[in-house]
């Protein structure tokens, strides 16, 4: 090798590659930062004055335009260091520098423009994402119409060979993060199974629908209308519940619904105060204190359904089909006990747990229990899609309905009926495989 080819050149040419290599270590981890930041940590930075958090949370808006113009970034100077670095070393080296120049480019760009930026960027990737966010966002603006045209191509080869995207879909919804990042939480200890289920409630409330949570027609407590007085007001006086529907001939037939202290401020009156004559009561009219039943569809989603029960200022509705027919009824307190689980006060009846364990290591389960209950006690993974309650699952799977003693397997689980009312499966001893 001559000593001549150490010129002015040489040196020049060296520095601009180093250069490039920096630019490239600054692509590859402003990539790394932009993708791994969090957005609600930079939405906090943000309010409390960061620009760089500001600058962040726009550049990342739209991440097909970014992540496009950092890699067309990160491609160019690359590609113009490697031929830079191919042609010094064969001007230096003759036809060996080409192999030379590869292994040496290998190693700088793995080793500094690489692996060294991306690790930095994914252990601070807020504070790298707010301080390379403001240069970015000059790059996607320059680069943005070469991206677009970039992203017209690709969609319109994908096309061809049959392949849809839609433009304004995201990887991963909002939800789908959370989600995943609560899993993530409670399988590494950091978060508490009651946070988890509670948060995941609250987002499952839009995807849930009335009729898997509302009591069914066969377990409501009704008043007959036609009865005598003193029939009704003991009924009345010994339920547990605040709210009794009331029908007239039919239990379809709703009338109206009594709230307990309507149904004491009408006694109260029709005595006449504490020196009054109780022997009134057996001329009282419970439809005179009945409002108005409110019904509502079982396809109502249960965000909307305590949305309209939080306008309407009522904590209780009837359940109606698409023929009008009488499904079952929901209140306030259901939709609540699907965030932070069972509420029960002084007032309910007690009865035995749905779920308990024997001492062979089966489950002992309800038939009614449903299927969420029971996946979200156990952290199992049991399809709800078809069926609410376990019962209807092993029907659903059995396409029969079981008798005592049978037993089947699906899902990964062994289900064993233990007992049956009728035509209703009631217990069932559960167990994985």
């Amino acid at each position: 090798m001559d000593a001549s080819v150490f010129d002015t050149a040489f040196w020049v040419t060296g520095g601009g590659i180093l250069l490039l290599i920096v630019f490239s270590a600054f692509f590859s981890g402003s990539e790394t930062a932009l993708t791994a930041a969090s957005r609600g940590k930079l939405r906090t930075q943000a309010d409390k004055g960061s620009r760089g958090a500001e600058s962040a949370l726009k550049v990342t808006e739209d991440n097909e335009r970014l992540i496009g113009s950092v890699l067309l970034g990160n491609n160019l100077v690359n590609i113009l260091a490697t031929s830079l670095t191919t042609a010094l070393f064969t001007r230096s080296f003759g036809e060996g520098g080409v192999a030379l120049a590869t292994l040496v480019m290998t190693f700088l760009v793995l080793i500094f423009a690489e692996v060294m930026p991306k690790t930095y960027a994914i252990t601070n990737a807020e504070k790298a994402a707010a301080f390379v966010a403001p240069p970015i966002s000059i790059v996607v603006r320059v680069f943005s119409p070469i991206v677009g045209a970039v992203r017209l191509m690709v969609r319109f080869i994908l096309g061809v060979f049959g392949v849809k995207i839609d433009p304004d879909s995201n990887v991963l919804a909002v939800r789908e993060e959370i989600a995943g990042a609560l899993q993530l939480g409670h399988s590494e200890g950091v978060v508490h199974k009651e946070d988890r289920d509670r948060i995941l409630g609250a987002l499952d409330l839009g995807d849930r629908f009335v009729e898997e949570i509302m009591l069914h027609r066969s377990g409501i407590e009704m008043i007959d209308g036609d009865q005598d007085a003193d029939t009704i007001l003991a009924q009345c006086l010994d339920s547990p519940h605040t709210r009794l529907p009331v029908y007239r001939e039919d239990p379809e037939n709703i009338i109206g619904v009594v709230h307990a202290k309507d149904l004491l401020r009408a006694m109260y009156k029709l005595i006449g105060g504490p020196d009054g004559d109780a022997s009134v009561l057996r001329n009282f009219d419970i439809r005179d204190v009945a409002t108005p039943p409110y019904f509502v569809p079982e396809t109502t989603t249960l965000d909307d359904q305590m949305r309209e029960f939080l306008r309407l200022r009522t904590h209780f509705a009837l359940v109606v089909d698409e023929y009008g027919s009488l499904r079952g009824l929901i209140t306030l307190e259901d939709i609540l006990e699907e965030i932070v689980g069972e509420i029960t006060d002084e007032f309910d009846r007690a009865a035995p747990p749905p779920l308990t364990k024997s001492e062979d290591g089966h489950y002992l389960v309800e038939g009614a229990m449903t299927i969420r209950d029971l996946n979200r006690a156990m952290d199992w993974n049991l399809p709800d899609d078809e069926a609410n309650t376990v019962a209807g699952l092993v029907i659903h799977e059995a396409q029969a309905i079981p008798t005592k003693g049978q037993v089947f397997s699906f899902h990964g689980f062994r289900f064993e009926v233990t007992d049956r009312e009728g035509n209703r499966v009631t217990g069932l001893k559960v167990r994985p495989l």
